[in-house]
């Protein structure tokens, strides 16, 4: 068997290895060793996942990535090891400059990059590939390149996974150099990710999961039985025209936390005015509507569900992304069947969907098919209200002013005073949520937090300050929360209450409770002691204004 091979060692983990790594409280593919607060990697090695090495000829990759040699891995169990020789200087070099500048290039939804397959160079050298495919080996979706184009890459795929599975297990993950490549497997259909981002599986193997959860949206769970009555069906003319939604999907996993806190954010909004919006909303949900949301861009304003009707937050952050990149939705008022993989992966839900504006929306959920009406009458009473309670004004103004800025945090009182009431703008203030100074950063070398409310499924970001304003630095922060959320969530290792890392970008403190998570960002000469005040000052500051950030009185979300 051959994989996908770069400059190192790789070990392939299946389901098997899996549940025996976790057995023995060892993660899986790689140890970490909490010291101090601080997390270091200790290197994978043989002892460690007891593989058997040999050494064997190389031999060419199946993958057709550049400069990567492939060779025959040796079996021990359900493990296989791959070495392959060292990738040549000046191609890492080629790579490197391909990905930075493909980093700095403004994003442009829909599919990119028709004319590459397997066989283009730049095809070979782009960090992060997605694939779908069916259990026949038909490709149904590729990030890059044309599907049809990649048929024999697809087959591939496939047949590494049929190869596992025929002994008996099922294959989760190869670690190829500088490659991961994760498999999830959903009956018909396999997913697959390439990724040389250094992206943790877990993310990784999450974000595959909200591709097949974007599309039950669009076709549920019953496609499966498509695929019982012909196992070589193809399913790519049903998803005809849908490619700028998994497009967008992508995207948001270099930007969007609610792809791995599963959880969701509210548009920052005096309490009254949101509150006049829930009124309505509840209203409306009494007269038979399953699920009314309104949202201004991917930002919550307010929601509210039937009684003992429970919305993932995951489900959300799917419809969401589905209306906003379907430029349909835009023109005019639309009634379109649309699926909750979280609420029921098999039925179609009826979704009406109105603009108010370019950034507000509104959509009503029922199980009724012929309920457009009824609620078109409902979206007139909603939008009589949000007009008269200046609603919408209030909304455009919160989007322009920007969420919490650390600029804003008030400083860290001495000993002995409170830290509450001090340079708090009164809660009536246009300006409450205004940058306060030049945006250097907050106290204590402050960059950027996240803070996640467990209890309600919600979190707040701050506003990036000018220390971290292009879209590589953010992705780069992006990142390393993502990670630190992923160690801190190992089950193998965890779960953890508090981690302090200082690395050549950032100092990175995360604390999790019974009931928030606090991930911060502090510049790299920051000092230990003074960033835990920082970040309890934070917590504080949170909870003052809560009544503005958050969704309060909302039913916690079924899991």
């Amino acid at each position: 068997m051959t994989a996908i091979p770069d400059d190192s060692d790789g070990v392939l983990l299946t389901g098997k290895d899996w549940a025996r790594a976790e057995r023995g409280n060892v993660s899986p593919a790689r140890e970490w060793q909490f010291v101090a607060g601080f997390e270091r990697e200790r290197p994978l090695t043989a002892a460690t996942e007891g593989e058997i090495r040999e050494d064997a000829p190389s031999s060419p990759g199946s993958s057709g990535y550049a400069g990567e040699g492939g060779s025959t891995s040796t079996t021990s169990g359900s493990q296989f090891e791959i070495e392959h020789e060292e990738v040549a200087k000046d191609a890492r070099i080629e790579i490197d400059r391909i990905s930075i500048s493909d980093s700095h290039t403004s994003w442009i939804p829909g599919k990119r990059h028709l004319d590459e397959d397997d066989a283009s160079l730049s095809w070979r050298k782009r960090k992060k590939h997605f694939f779908v495919l069916s259990h026949a080996g038909k490709p149904i979706y590729s990030r890059y390149g044309d599907e049809h184009r990649l048929a024999g890459f697809s087959a591939t795929l496939q047949a590494i996974i049929s190869f596992v599975e025929n002994g008996g297990d099922s294959i989760k993950l190869v670690r190829a150099g500088r490659h991961q490549v994760v498999f999830l497997v959903k009956g018909p259909i396999y997913l697959v990710c390439i990724s040389s981002t250094e992206e943790p599986y877990e993310s990784l193997r999450g974000q595959l999961e909200l591709i097949y959860g974007q599309m039950l949206v669009i076709l549920t769970k019953s496609i499966n039985r498509c695929f019982e009555k012909n196992p070589k069906f193809d399913m790519t003319p049903l998803l005809g025209g849908t490619e700028i939604v998994f497009s967008s999907l992508v995207h948001s996993f270099s930007w969007n936390p609610a792809t791995f806190l599963h959880a969701y954010t509210c548009l920052p909004l005096a309490y009254a005015t949101r509150q006049a919006a829930g009124a309505i909303l509840q209203d409306v949900a009494d007269s038979g509507v399953l699920f009314a949301i309104l949202m201004c861009r991917h930002k919550v304003i307010s929601l509210v569900g039937a009684q003992k009707a429970s919305l993932h937050p995951d489900d959300m952050l799917l419809v969401s992304n589905f209306v906003m990149s379907s430029e349909s939705f835009r023109m005019s008022e639309s009634f379109s069947p649309i699926c909750l993989p979280r609420y029921n992966p098999s039925a179609f839900l009826y979704a009406y969907i109105h603009y108010f504006d370019a950034d507000t929306y509104l959509m009503l959920l029922t199980t009724s098919s012929d309920a457009f009406y009824h609620l078109k009458d409902c979206r007139i009473r909603v939008e009589m209200v949000l007009l008269k309670s200046s609603v919408l004004s209030e909304v455009q103004r919160s989007l322009l002013n920007g969420g919490m800025h650390v600029e804003d945090l008030p400083p860290i009182p001495h000993s002995g005073s409170s830290p509450l009431g001090q340079h708090i703008l009164p809660p009536d203030s246009p300006d409450r949520f205004k940058e306060a100074n030049s945006g250097i950063g907050g106290p204590a070398g402050l960059w950027h937090f996240i803070y996640r409310s467990i209890y309600l499924d919600q979190y707040v970001s701050s506003e990036f300050p000018s220390s971290i304003n292009t879209p590589q630095q953010q992705k780069r922060l992006y990142r390393a929360y993502q990670k630190l959320f992923a160690s801190m969530h190992d089950i193998g290792i965890g779960p953890h209450k508090t981690q302090f890392r200082r690395d050549e970008n950032y100092v990175l403190l995360c604390w999790v409770t019974q009931d928030f998570e606090l991930y911060a960002a502090f510049d790299t000469l920051a000092d230990k002691d003074l960033a835990i005040k920082t970040c309890s000052h934070v917590c504080q500051w949170i909870k003052d204004v809560e009544n503005e950030i958050f969704l309060l009185g909302a039913s916690p979300f079924s899991w």
